[in-house]
């Protein structure tokens, strides 16, 4: 039976633990947001960087998004995941001071040192760049991913030991009792559940990324260490693919958490909902392969793989959470604000982000657009539109003072343009890769032009809009403690 309990959520030091990773992730979004404004200024011949510097902002714009994503991301998980299991606020802390020193090493690198290998650093590149950087900016560069690396790799753990701790093993976290037996209706609680499965796959992952980042140090100062170009790029794009997919799934955990307390419905971890979580478990960890299907040198067996979880890993938990999301929306008298406006909207970024992805994924498909702007189309979609609007959407959430305040106008104004220009930045990426744009080129054709004078258009609306909501959390900053005092949550729990 369904009741509405309170609970005390996370104490003062917990709350400036969650506002400095949301202060970090704004600042630094809206910096990789300018990073990407002016190379697609680059590309619409409206402004002249030059090649070089294009790239050192393509790489910048690449690391900065995809570190900024996952902290964002971890800050959600860490503050609704408080409240189920005992977490250390000083490892919290922890990760983030080494997220910083990661990020100051990596701009060090790119804007002294002139390393523009990309984020995906792809072996031998960072150790052969014909004299545009030096070995000690590569070195820079691939050690400031590794310190974050080691950041996030000690958070996870201590989710880990706090999942074991009150749930004593992974699979009753992951509510495995409930999906292979009886369903007794004690099944962990959907933030537990996700905040497991997130943990299994990005501690496996940052430990293969590690590992070739330490292989691809040695090397930079020992060549006759050899590393199979082959291997290192397997192990890049498994830890790459998998770290960029955690951060929606920590995300999304706002969802599970927010709506509820809107609807006063419970959210509640079905057979359905296990089995879609327990599945992406395993799939999430074998579909990076749909990115190398132009690779001809690798295991055909990977390529097939990576081609049928592609199709397979759009169904589980992006269908069972939006199917969700709308049954505990229906007749459910919701009062909608900028935090439930902009969380609900995620939900469609998300399914919508991953439709291009589908399609890329087909192979004949995939060996004409693959390397065309349809890919970045699909990433910034899912990524604006879906994680980052989740972001948003926690930030207005906990800045808002009080169940019953309105919206300003300027906000309702900002979200209208936030969504339709989101939308006309990611269709004019798709757009121009249906026409054969290529991707990661500095200077275009005239005939490309216009589409990129569009995108910049567009880009300069998003950036206005995501100012408007950073600007308002911030001018909240203070008052972002409803929910760490007595916040209403549905709870299933028994009578």
């Amino acid at each position: 039976m369904a009741t509405y309990t309170y609970e005390h959520i996370p104490d003062q030091g917990a709350k400036a633990g969650v506002l400095a990773y949301l202060a970090t992730s704004a600042v630094v979004l809206l910096l990789m947001m300018v990073f990407g404004l002016l190379m697609r200024l680059e590309q619409a011949q409206w402004i002249s960087i030059g090649a070089i510097r294009f790239y050192e902002l393509m790489t910048l714009h690449g690391a900065g998004m995809v570190g900024i994503a996952a902290i964002a991301g971890a800050s959600i998980m860490w503050h609704f995941l408080r409240q189920y299991v005992d977490l250390s606020s000083r490892i919290f802390v922890a990760n983030l001071v080494l997220f910083l020193v990661g990020v100051v090493m990596i701009l060090g690198s790119v804007l002294l040192g002139h390393f523009h290998g990309a984020w995906t650093f792809l072996y031998p590149l960072p150790g052969k760049s014909m004299g545009l950087w030096s070995p000690g900016a590569a070195a820079l560069f691939m050690g400031g991913l590794l310190v974050i690396g080691v950041g996030f790799l000690l958070l996870h753990l201590d989710i880990a030991r706090a999942l074991v701790a009150r749930y004593g093993n992974f699979s009753r976290a992951l509510g495995w009792p409930q999906l292979f037996g009886h369903d007794d209706g004690k099944a962990p609680p959907p933030t537990v559940v996700a905040s497991a499965m997130v943990t299994v796959v990005n501690v496996i992952g940052l430990v293969v990324g590690a590992s070739i980042l330490a292989m691809m140090l040695v090397n930079l100062y020992v060549p006759e260490f050899d590393i199979d170009p082959l291997l290192a790029k397997g192990m890049i794009y498994f830890f790459g693919h998998i770290f960029i997919n955690a951060t929606i799934y920590m995300a999304v955990i706002g969802v599970y958490e927010i709506l509820p307390r809107y609807t006063q419905r419970p959210w509640k971890s079905n057979k359905v909902f296990l089995a879609s979580w327990t599945a992406s478990t395993l799939m999430v960890m074998f579909i990076f392969p749909h990115h190398l299907l132009m690779d001809f040198a690798f295991p055909k067996w990977m390529l097939i793989m990576g081609h049928i979880i592609g199709y397979l890993n759009t169904v589980p938990i992006l269908v069972v959470t939006g199917y969700g999301a709308l049954m505990i929306v229906y007749r459910s008298g919701i009062r909608w604000d900028m935090g439930s406006k902009l969380l609900f909207l995620s939900l469609f970024g998300w399914a919508a982000g991953a439709m291009p992805a589908f399609i890329d994924g087909t192979i004949t498909v995939n060996y004409v657009m693959h390397n065309t702007l349809w890919v970045p189309g699909h990433f910034h979609t899912y990524l604006l539109l879906g994680m980052v609007t989740m972001v948003f959407g926690f930030m207005y959430y906990l800045g808002k003072p009080s169940h019953e305040h309105d919206d300003h106008l300027i906000d309702r104004i900002a979200f209208w343009l936030f969504t339709s220009s989101v939308l006309g930045f990611t269709m004019s990426f798709l757009y121009s890769g249906k026409e054969s744009v290529a991707r990661r080129y500095a200077a275009h054709l005239p005939e490309w032009v216009p589409y990129d004078r569009i995108a910049s258009v567009f880009a300069v609306l998003v950036i206005a809009s995501a100012l408007v909501f950073i600007g308002r959390f911030f001018a909240r900053i203070g008052l972002a403690r409803h929910d760490y005092q007595r916040a209403p949550v549905a709870r299933s729990v028994a009578a």
